[in-house]
């Protein structure tokens, strides 16, 4: 499938900004999963590439002017090719990396049993479709009832929260149990729920000699298909959300962030 992004973040401030400094996890990188035919980021000041210590494509940019609004913007054309199963390069990072627990992912005794309920009798397919399928059933999507400091525990807890929500009780479950789990964020195209354009997901390593990973959407409870745009790995959604920074001045912020994903005409492209 050939699928046309445009994302787009527009700030306006009730004072000037004096100073902001972002970092963007903006840019998908090609796997096994999908090409990446054309991309470009626009935003108000220099942009520094660089790739991360996860492998993910970032890029910071300063402004030291003073401004009243500003926008940062992504698009380009992604061809995916619904391959679940990818297998990291050469010299990336090892999977132990993401058996660790952080703040958002540290797991409490109804977590670790929830993994082991489903993990006992080994790592699979189709043990961890059967997690998956539990974790959406115990933690309903609902939106404005977590935001971005809510923890895989909390959420459990309340039984609400969003795709990031769900996604890091799957990794709190599977760590906890000693089964490497990443965080992955990226781009779902749903013309029936624009809502969900912005997305979450989990990688968990199958076989941690090959580096070899079943992609998995909690939310949907189906594995990663050609609906699915990858942009960055993490330990959480903190270590790759698609934008952060610090900004001196400005006042009050206004963010409005407008996301559309179409289907390609393949001729075109």
């Amino acid at each position: 499938m050939h699928l046309s992004i445009r994302h787009e973040t527009h700030y306006d401030y009730s004072t000037p900004l004096e100073y902001a400094l972002q970092s963007l996890c903006l840019t998908p990188s090609a796997n096994e999963h999908q090409t990446v035919q054309r991309w470009a980021l626009q935003v108000p000041g220099t942009l520094y590439s660089q790739v991360d210590g996860y492998g993910n494509q970032m890029h910071t940019w300063t402004l030291a002017r003073r401004v009243w609004r500003g926008t940062v913007r992504a698009q380009g054309l992604v061809e995916t090719h619904a391959s679940p199963e990818l297998s990291d390069a050469k010299g990336s990072l090892a999977p132990q990396v993401y058996l660790r627990a952080t703040a958002l992912t540290e797991a409490d005794e109804t977590l670790r049993q929830l993994g082991r309920k489903h993990l006992a009798r080994g790592v699979h397919r189709a043990a961890l479709m059967e997690l998956a399928d539990e974790v959406v059933a115990r933690v309903r999507y609902r939106s404005g009832q977590t935001d971005v400091s809510t923890t895989a525990a909390k959420a459990l807890e309340q039984g609400e929260g969003v795709c990031q929500d769900q996604a890091h009780v799957m990794l709190a479950a599977c760590r906890a149990n000693g089964v490497a789990a990443r965080y992955v964020s990226g781009y779902f195209y749903s013309p029936g729920a624009p809502d969900l354009a912005s997305h979450a997901w989990v990688d968990v390593c199958l076989d941690i000699g090959a580096c070899r990973w079943l992609s998995i959407d909690i939310t949907h409870r189906c594995l990663m298909d050609e609906r699915h745009v990858r942009l960055a790995v993490g330990p959480d959604y903190a270590a790759c959300s698609p934008i952060r920074g610090v900004r001196s001045g400005g006042g009050e912020e206004a963010m409005k962030v407008d996301i559309v994903i179409e289907r390609a005409n393949e001729v075109a492209a």
